[in-house]
């Protein structure tokens, strides 16, 4: 039977224990770009760059295809580190403008496409193959990343988990979509939100399993 005073030694003990070195983040996130390139290499490899990027790039609504999911990476991404210190939890709150932004442009096309043409705007042709993309170059990123997770001392491990597959899926949504070349927001909203999302849920079951204390 534990006494009071077993309780108050384990305290003691582990207070008594020095404090985990911070994560290295330049290093933590070499390592995550490097497996994030293997992964983008491979699939690019597969499926090639399309032909017309730089012309495709010219419109802002086909740049944003690029922009938004990049920019939900590097905001989601030093949250996820940040949560590796007890005493520290990033806000979330700036991951808010690039769904908004991609929610606004779904709207807006979604207003101004006539019913016949809404059905096959958000189909598309390569759902199924994005969705497998996008699932592909997140693999070996979030299994180096769960890895690297697991130097730090997070208290929310699931949270944890999550925000570093959001961001992971992002980064590899902006990477398929050098190779995508369906334009409409109808589309590209839908499917490469699903595709970040299922790498956020990923990431979520692995921290909840390797990154608890």
């Amino acid at each position: 039977m534990t006494t009071p005073e077993d309780t108050d030694a384990f305290i003691a003990s582990l207070a008594a224990r020095p404090t985990p070195e911070p994560l290295d983040l330049p290093r933590a996130a070499g390592w995550i770009g490097g497996a994030f390139a293997v992964g983008l290499g491979a699939v690019l490899g597969a499926l090639g760059i399309r032909p017309d990027l730089g012309a495709a790039l010219q419109d802002p609504v086909t740049l944003a295809k690029n922009a938004l999911p990049l920019l939900l990476a590097c905001l989601a991404l030093p949250i996820a580190f940040l949560t590796t210190r007890p005493e520290r939890d990033g806000p979330v709150w700036p991951l808010i403008v690039p769904v908004a932004l991609a929610a606004g442009l779904f709207l807006l096309q979604a207003v101004n496409t006539a019913p016949t043409n809404f059905l096959p705007e958000l189909m598309g042709q390569t759902a199924g193959a994005c969705l497998i993309s996008i699932t592909a170059i997140s693999a070996l990123p979030l299994v180096v990343g769960i890895r690297t997770l697991r130097q730090g001392a997070t208290t929310r491990p699931i949270r944890s988990g999550a925000l570093l597959g959001l961001a992971i899926g992002a980064l590899a949504a902006a990477g398929y979509a050098l190779h995508c070349d369906e334009d409409a927001p109808l589309f590209y909203v839908t499917w490469y939100g699903i595709g970040i999302l299922i790498s956020t849920g990923i990431g979520a079951l692995a921290g909840h399993k390797y990154l608890r204390w």
